[in-house]
């Protein structure tokens, strides 16, 4: 499965728009976790423990939204975007979503 932000595949033609393809999760922060965060945060740094969990939340969503765009016989997706939305206080969403296409290469 080929996937681009942009709108083409340079080495392909599109031959058929498939539609909307998504994939997201929603995580909730370790306690633990936001103790080692609160203390990073009062030293300064990266706080790896977010750092970590955004990066597999994010793979979590690009699966799923590949998954989806499977089960439409798609060859790639384009135009992927990525957001994200608080759910809560301690629990965020990661959506990613783009469009499914059959192609052919030029």
């Amino acid at each position: 499965m080929l996937l681009t932000t942009q709108n083409q595949f340079s080495e392909y033609e599109i031959i058929q728009t498939l539609g909307l393809v998504k994939g997201n999760t929603v995580r909730a922060r370790h306690l633990g976790k936001d103790m080692m965060a609160t203390f990073r945060n009062m030293v300064g740094g990266e706080i790896e423990e977010y750092t970590k969990l955004l990066a597999e939340s994010r793979d979590q969503a690009t699966d799923r939204m590949i998954m989806n765009a499977k089960m439409l016989g798609a060859d790639g997706i384009v135009g992927i975007r990525f957001t994200t939305s608080s759910i809560m206080q301690a629990a965020s969403e990661i959506l990613v979503y783009g469009t499914a296409v059959k192609f052919k290469k030029k």
